[in-house]
């Protein structure tokens, strides 16, 4: 159902598809970049690690250069002139409280571990200087604007944790740095303990946005594998109750062959008689454990509710299941619902193909033709079943949806559609082919072999070995 939606493309073009054609361009710069600042980067990764462009992955080295080079030259002059700082100590701190932020792109705790070792270094020799009456003290404004940088990339990478803690030893460090303010000083503390945290309070909750959003991601794959696995086993469970009949009517003829063939062959032996009773008795205890299976599953379906794939129809599973010979009623149905079908049967496919083949081969036609109607209304359809003496080939064929036509949006639907087709052909040990045709139609395609030999039985183990290797994965 929804997922032959999902991988239709035919039928007319319906209003707004422009504007989704756009979108499945992909979003621009500025949303890409949002994204990116949204999304956490793991440890020793550096920020917008995760963004698509290389240009955008390099964006933000860019930017914390451009500080770097702007504020190592005028912090070397201002400590220099203004505070009349010796020029080798004005050298020296301007390196170590700028060149460190370079390294806050991949590694922010350690790079503001040195800038604030070098700005508590510079507040102590500042102090000793003349000329630092007047000024900010003990941070000054290059030193304020290079340690906000710091901020941002902390608040991008760390915890909120981790944050509080920066935040909290930076205002520390201020208040025990202003019993030893010299005179005449303007106090920075406050106001870089203020702006540090109103930027670490704004980039934590960035990341913090990036984070739940990812968790949800998360949340919502592992939902979607779990409703594909359950949608597959709900279609293997059905599939199984269909086929108790098959299996049900061939035991019962071994029953009623091994407890009559004393009557029918007079003068058997004793020890032949013994053992036709022991295969009699043998059949009748399978079939008891067949009905005991088929109670389990059909309260495990009840159990779900209507939704299940029964529907809780217990007069259905109380009818005889159809086959390839009511493939006509089926499609006269479908014609009388206004859908145009043309019903191509081969003479003799019905009593050529074995049970399992003949319940399949319907179920097939049934589902294709179920997603015709809901995917394609008005769209004329073909449907073909032909048999050779190795297998029975199904053929649904449909064109566009009718110009007039309302289909129906994509949805979980009411079958299993696809899913159940697999399910079906892989008991026969056959093979699927589906997908759109160049002019807007679809194609469902199966063959189904009618002797399952030791092909059947490798391709029944490739399935299996498939089936683990997905469940371990």
């Amino acid at each position: 159902m929804s997922d032959r939606a999902r991988t239709r493309t035919g039928g007319r073009t319906p209003a707004g598809a422009p504007a989704r054609t756009a979108a499945a361009r992909g979003p621009g710069a500025p949303a890409q970049l949002a994204a990116a600042l949204r999304t956490p980067a793991a440890a020793a990764q550096p920020l917008f690690a995760q963004a698509p462009k290389a240009w955008q992955r390099a964006l933000p080295y860019v930017v914390v250069g451009i500080f770097v080079v702007s504020l190592l030259p005028t912090t070397i002059a201002v400590l220099t002139n203004d505070y009349g700082l010796d020029g080798g100590w004005s050298g020296a701190l301007g390196v170590a409280q700028t060149v460190p932020l370079l390294l806050a792109v991949t590694r922010p705790l350690p790079a503001w571990l040195l800038v604030l070792a070098a700005d508590t270094v510079g507040a102590v020799l500042l102090a000793q200087t003349d000329k630092v009456a007047g000024h900010p003290w003990p941070w000054t404004p290059m030193a304020v604007v290079g340690y906000l940088v710091l901020m941002a990339c902390l608040g991008l990478r760390e915890s909120i944790r981790n944050l509080v803690g920066v935040w909290l030893v930076t205002g520390a460090l201020g208040a025990v740095l202003g019993f030893f303010q010299p005179r005449d000083t303007a106090n920075t503390a406050a106001l870089l303990f203020v702006l540090s945290g109103i930027l670490l309070a704004l980039t934590g909750a960035l990341r913090g946005l990036g984070d739940a959003r990812q968790r949800i991601a998360e949340q919502e794959s592992i939902s979607e594998a779990e409703r594909s696995r359950r949608t597959l086993l709900e279609e293997r469970a059905r599939i199984a109750r269909e086929l108790h009949d098959v299996v049900a009517h061939h035991m019962s003829v071994i029953t009623v062959q091994a407890d009559s063939a004393p009557y029918r062959l007079p003068g058997m032996p004793e020890p032949v008689q013994r053992e036709f009773a022991a295969i009699a008795a043998s059949a009748r205890e399978s079939l008891g454990e067949m009905r005991r299976l088929l109670t389990v599953l059909r309260a495990a379906d009840g159990a779900g509710g209507a939704g299940g794939p029964s529907g809780g129809d217990t007069d259905g599973a109380r009818a005889p299941q159809p086959g390839i010979g009511r493939l006509q009623q089926l499609v006269e149905a479908t014609v009388r619902a206004g859908q145009p079908v043309e019903l191509s049967l081969a003479a003799g496919a019905a009593q050529a193909a074995p049970p399992a083949v003949d319940l399949s081969a319907y179920r097939i036609v049934q589902e294709a033709l179920a997603n015709v109607v809901r995917h394609a209304p008005g769209a004329p359809t073909r449907v073909s079943v032909t048999v050779d003496d190795d297998e029975v080939l199904v053929l649904v064929v449909n064109g566009p949806a009718a110009r007039d036509a309302v289909v129906e949006p994509e949805g979980p639907g009411t079958g299993h559609g696809l899913v159940g087709m697999r399910e079906r052909v892989r008991l026969t040990g056959g093979t699927l082919d589906t997908g759109p045709l160049p002019d807007g139609g679809f194609r469902v395609a199966a063959r189904l072999p009618i002797r399952a030999g030791d092909g059947t039985a490798r391709t029944h183990a490739a399935h299996e070995a498939n089936d683990t290797n997905e469940e371990r994965s």
